[in-house]
């Protein structure tokens, strides 16, 4: 078989449905978790504390929104483990939903991802970061805006952060997942010791925890606002799914990191969660730009509140490391299967990389940094987007396990059927109520997703039919 790289150059005829070279298996468990734990594990815990307390005004609200987005991360974690188990490929989602449900459906998905998920996604982070940075003041510049007055400098610094993370991966997910794996035990490290100092310090108060913040738009209208953010917190525990076909011993591995990687992350943040509440009264938190930093300014001055958001940045660093990786492998699956411009599976011949996956998904968030500018928009329409195909995608366990009853599954999802099916329903819930609660962004949302249909018709009628699964994926096929 010819390598990919060289195949590029020469057409394909329209009846040959030989599938290209996969991208090489060699991450290790370790690595994989590292994946999970440390692209979920980024602002989101240390950012979205205020705004879950200006929609809930209860301290204890807050939590439970946590406890809730925690559970319904796992269970979809749960879920996920089987089905990337048993096809360990990338692209994750995008194989799962085209064997259950055929090429439109899985070419919407890759879609989604490619145009507005994954782009929104790295927006979101990376504004993220400039929000943190704010705090020191040699980084007070990037609240002000650029020359020309258009945009701000923060938004500038978001686009260089995401290409020097981009240009990190297009040397090869080897050296981005020992990147990954190093930092995001330093980070552990560092939030165990952030939440032991809050929790060691006589400034605390337990009183805190039923504090409220009056004028909060409360009830469970609030609540289902806060869980939108909590889940925006938990965002990427599915992302190791899409380089599963990278992954060394899948069938093994993938359970552990997934599973695994949630419990980690779950029990981080409510350390985290417990240990800003135990220092800050709600309309304290509520006020902060910043939280955890706030937090630990009451605990250790100034020196410690830079400590924290020292850690935050390196934090949100990893996070993107982990996000830029796992998105570029989406469109370029779907390359591969030639339901996409073959361009996007090119394979680097040097790095080993999806190459022009990478810059193309750069390019993309580059847009959305220069004409959106606020965390909340990019969290939001990242939220919408990936619950749409999050539950869609938990749908077909039950396809699979109808179709294939005796196929080998290394991993079987605990209490299924129920677990999945309580999955999809409050997935389902979430989707609505952030359609409703942010009708402008989905409503973009929702537009962007439709423009795949002409998208796939003309990847279709340039390019004929793909390649069939049962072919590019042979334990897979169509039933």
């Amino acid at each position: 078989m010819l390598p990919s790289h060289h195949r590029m150059s020469t057409p394909v005829p329209a009846q040959s449905h030989q599938a290209p070279a996969d991208l090489p298996r060699v991450l290790g468990a370790s690595q994989a978790t590292a994946i999970v734990v440390g692209t979920i594990i980024g602002s989101g815990i240390f950012l979205v504390p205020r705004e879950m307390m200006q929609d809930t005004g209860s301290s204890t609200l807050v939590y439970l929104a946590w406890i809730v987005g925690g559970l319904l991360s796992l269970f979809g974690a749960m879920t996920y483990a089987e089905l990337g188990a048993m096809m360990p490929y990338a692209g994750g989602e995008y194989v799962f939903l085209r064997g259950a449900y055929g090429d439109t459906t899985a070419f919407l998905y890759m879609w989604t991802w490619f145009a507005v998920a994954k782009p929104a996604s790295i927006a979101a982070v990376t504004i993220g970061l400039a929000r943190t940075l704010e705090f020191f003041p040699a980084f007070a510049w990037l609240d002000r805006p650029a020359p020309g007055g258009l945009i701000l400098w923060s938004q500038l610094f978001a686009i260089a952060v995401t290409w020097l993370i981009t240009g990190l991966n297009y040397l090869g997910i080897k050296k981005a997942a020992d990147f990954q794996l190093v930092f995001t035990i330093l980070k552990g490290v560092l939030i165990l010791i952030v939440a032991g100092l809050c929790f060691a310090s006589a400034t605390g108060s337990w009183a805190n925890f039923a504090t409220r913040l009056p004028h909060a738009t409360g009830g469970f209208s609030g609540f289902m606002l806060a869980l939108i953010a909590t889940l925006w917190a938990y965002d990427g525990w599915n992302d190791l799914t899409m380089v599963a076909g990278e992954v060394r011993r899948p069938e093994r591995s993938l359970p552990i990191a997934l599973i695994g990687g949630l419990f980690i992350v779950s029990a981080l943040f409510m350390l985290t969660n417990a240990a800003i509440q135990y220092i800050l009264p709600a309309v304290h938190i509520a006020a902060s730009e910043r939280p955890a930093v706030a937090a630990l300014a009451v605990v250790a001055g100034s020196r410690g509140a830079g400590l924290v958001a020292a850690a935050m940045a390196l934090s949100i660093f990893v996070t993107l490391n982990g996000t830029i990786m796992s998105g570029a492998r989406v469109p370029f699956a779907a390359a591969r299967d030639r339901l996409f411009f073959p361009r996007f599976g090119h394979i680097h011949p040097r790095f080993q990389s999806p190459s022009t996956s990478l810059v193309v998904q750069g390019l993309l968030a580059t847009f959305l940094l220069l004409f959106l500018s606020q965390f909340r928009q990019h969290f939001e329409l990242a939220v919408f987007a990936e619950w749409l195909f999050y539950a869609l995608t938990a749908t077909t366990v039950f396809v699979y396990r109808r179709r294939q009853p005796t196929a080998a599954r290394p991993y079987r999802v605990w209490g299924y059927p129920l677990l999945p099916a309580l999955f999809v329903l409050c997935a389902v819930a979430v989707l609505l109520w952030s359609y409703a609660g942010n009708i402008l962004g989905s409503l973009l949302g929702t537009g962007l997703i439709l423009l795949g249909l002409p998208a796939f018709w003309l990847v279709r009628r340039r390019y004929g039919s793909p390649i069939p699964i049962e072919e590019s994926h042979p334990n897979i096929g169509y039933f």
